[in-house]
């Protein structure tokens, strides 16, 4: 009799946990006012660059969706990687610009990738950046002729 009543108790229980509904808000892939962003482009090719070269980019995009939008968090795959990012938010139809800098220090082929997270419905987006940092070439000079002893 006990494992009746307990099996009872337990299908009731089972049966109310499944009818349960979701009443949190719809999510912001639904929301056809979410903001999107959209990049001009999301890869970079540095090609090759000498060591100590200029290992910035900026990534160009457009708040094409229909309400502000603000970027709460960019990420790089590793500290050789820096992003920077507008804090403000971007009004709909205005452009702005996610500057990566990558360190050039560092001789070998490299690929990075940059996550970018916001409030847009197509959040988050990976820009990535490649290329090949060679050593420095020095600057090759001309010997000195010898001092002679004849020409004080």
């Amino acid at each position: 009799m006990k494992t009746i009543k307990l099996l009872i108790i337990f299908f009731i229980s089972l049966t109310l946990t499944g009818y349960s509904q979701n009443t949190a808000k719809p999510e912001k892939k639904d929301n056809k006012k979410a903001p999107e962003i959209t990049f001009e482009s999301n890869f970079y090719d540095y090609g090759i660059i000498q060591q100590g070269g200029d290992g910035t980019h900026d990534f160009v995009f457009k708040n094409t969706g229909k309400s502000p939008l603000i970027l709460t968090n960019v990420k790089s795959s590793c500290g050789c990687t820096v992003p920077t990012w507008p804090k403000t938010p971007i009004k709909k139809k205005k452009k702005s610009v996610i500057k990566v800098k990558y360190n050039t220090h560092r001789i070998g082929n490299f690929q990075k990738t940059v996550t970018v997270f916001s409030n847009a419905k197509n959040s988050p987006i990976r820009l990535t950046i490649k290329g090949k940092v060679v050593k420095k070439e020095t600057p090759k000079t001309s010997p000195e002729k010898p001092k002679s002893i004849l020409n004080k």
